[in-house]
Parts: C-alpha cells; structure tokens; sequence
C-alpha cells in the first residue's frame, strides 16, 4: 500500500500545482489601459455590447435611424471609427434592416472580434478557448478526487482484512490530498467563471472614472448597458432585438415588460464572450467568422453556417480570412448562428 499511497500523493500534488499554474497563467498580461467606449463596452459586456453602442451613438446624432418594428434606414452612410463601418457595412449587405439581425451580423464581424483579441493580449480579458480549458481540468481535478473516495475506503478494507500490523488506515492518509484536490477545484473553476481579469477590473473603473462626465449615448450604454440608453424608444427596440436571440424563458414564467428595463443585453443573453467561443458562428463566407477570437478559429469551423447557405470555402475563424468573412454577410447566415452567438452569457 506504500507505493499506492505515494502514486495518490504524486498525482494529486501535480494535478494542484498544474491547474493552478494554468490559472495564473491565464489571467496575467501586460495590462494597461482601455483606449476607447468599445473596449470598455467588450469588458462589460462583449460583442453585443459593442454593437449596441455603436448603434446608440449612431442614432444620437441622426445617422441612422430606427424605428418599429425593428428596423434600421441609414440617413448619412458617415462612419467614424471601424465599427461603425462595420454597422454600415452589415446593413448595405444585407437584403433588410431588422434590427435584430443586424446586431447579430456586426457581432461576429472582425472589427468588434479584434477588439476582444487586443483586451485578451493585452491580459485584460480571458480568451474564450483558455476559460473552457482550465473549467475541463477543474471538473477532471475534482472529478477525480470525488471518485476517489469510495475506492480509498475499499481499499482501506482490504488492507484491514489482509494486513497483519496495526498502521494508520489508508483513507486516513489519503484524506487531506483528496480534500485539497476538491477545494482546488473548485476555487480555479470560480476563479476561471470570470472573463475579465484583475488587470481589466482595474483598468474598467479607470476608464469609468475618467470619463464619469461624459454623457452621450455611446458611452452611457457602453458603460450602463441598454438601461442608460436616453431615447426610450430606441432603448425598447435594442432589448426587443436583444429578446429576439436570448436564452429560451421557461414554462409558466412571463416576464413583464417592466423587468426588462433595467437590465441590460448580456442580463438578457446576448454575447458576452467573442463568438470564436461558440460553435455557430460559422466558417465559410458568414461574416462574424472573419478574425474570430485569440482563441483561434478552429471553434468556429463546427458552426452552422458552414453547412447551411452560408457556406462559401472559406478559410475559417482566423485573422487573414476578415475580408471574405465580411464581404458577404447574409441574413441567413445571421439568422442561422447568431442565437448561439448571442446565448452564451458569461
């Protein structure tokens, strides 16, 4: 039982300090602060934040314009940063102005991903692909651990029933190692649950704090959240749109409209995370999968979009295919993948 007892000891100790170091490791970075309204509106709430701010700031100085049900008309196709570009862009290509599936196409464009690429290089933001990555070796840490606990008390019972000397039993032994494998399970996966990290919290209060006084729509719902955008009526038609994609609501359970209007999109399950963490965002000519996420492509070739119509031989998720992605930016396309763009809430 000495050498089984050491193998316990041996593979706990360096599950802990792996898991650990992954952890660390995933939530550091170079830092520093966040540059403009849209990293802040990335940090808060993700690509639908983003894309909500843009259309905010877009509507307050009369560039666009929407209206019931849902649906956006450009007055002057002006843009003055990339995603508003990106916003112009989406509406010209697609063969309606829903509002809903607008948000959705602008979301997985490469001009709002790259944001969340930068705030994770910069270790501002946990990459999508690392977040899943240490949660799986949390869940096989403490997994592992709970499991372990019938068979040392077996295996204390046969070393009873066969032993001749008295000696401290093994469950006994092996105890601590198994509890401390499941706190730090546990712990790494609360810790992992947060997308943004230290770093980022730090540079997301600056940024609020230094830009307290500013007070047009851009940056209140970047900071705020739909519930700070000043027009109601635009205010209603982006929770309306957010709905549209949200998580499904359950049986017997009728929010009021009331409910909605202080909570903001990621409250009702639009993105929170960049889509190259979701499987539909799509790989061939769809135009969220241009750039994708730090966390590669790879995530996005599994997408719906590339078996459905929007499919067009694309390279996938990575940087160099942004031009292709976005070039042809359908209303099938946004339609088929964005629920799952929009549902995974962090």
């Amino acid at each position: 039982m000495g050498a089984l007892i050491l193998v316990f000891h041996v593979a706990g100790v360096t599950g802990i300090v792996l898991l650990v170091t992954r952890v660390v490791r995933s939530r550091r970075g170079s830092g520093g602060p966040v540059h403009d309204r849209y990293e802040a509106a990335f940090l808060t709430g993700g690509p639908a934040r983003v894309v909500d701010t843009a259309l905010a700031g877009l509507q307050a100085d009369g560039r666009i314009a929407i209206g019931g049900p849902g649906i956006v008309a450009v007055v002057r196709p002006t843009a003055h940063d990339p995603v508003e570009r990106a916003v112009l862009h989406e509406h010209a290509a697609a063969p309606h102005g829903a509002l809903h599936h607008l948000r959705l196409a602008v979301m997985r464009h490469p001009a709002v991903q790259e944001i969340g690429d930068g705030l994770a290089g910069r270790g501002l933001l946990v990459d999508p692909a690392s977040r899943r990555s240490i949660l799986r070796w949390c869940g096989v840490l403490g997994f592992g651990a709970f499991l372990l606990f019938p068979v040392t008390g077996v295996l204390t019972i046969v070393d009873f029933a066969t032993s001749t000397e008295a000696s401290v039993p093994l469950f006994v032994k092996t105890l601590p190692l198994l509890f401390a494998c499941g706190v730090t399970a546990i712990s790494c996966a609360a810790v992992s649950a947060k997308r943004i990290t230290p770093a980022g919290l730090r540079a997301l209060s600056a940024y609020g704090q230094g830009h307290s006084h500013v007070a047009d729509a851009g940056h209140l719902v970047a900071l705020l959240g739909l519930r700070a955008v000043p027009d109601p009526v635009l205010r209603e038609q982006l929770l309306a749109a957010a709905r549209v994609n949200g998580p499904p609501r359950r049986r017997g359970r009728r929010p009021s409209p009331a409910s909605y209007s202080s909570v903001d999109a990621v409250a009702l399950g639009v993105a929170a995370e960049w889509c190259a963490e979701n499987s539909g965002c799509g790989a061939g000519t769809d135009s969220g999968s241009g750039s994708g996420s730090g966390s590669g492509g790879g995530s996005c070739s599994s997408g719906s979009c590339s078996s459905g119509s929007c499919s067009g031989g694309g390279s996938g998720c990575g940087s160099s295919g942004g031009s292709s992605c976005s070039s042809s930016s359908g209303s099938s396309c946004s339609s088929s993948s964005g629920s799952s763009c929009s549902s995974s809430s962090s």
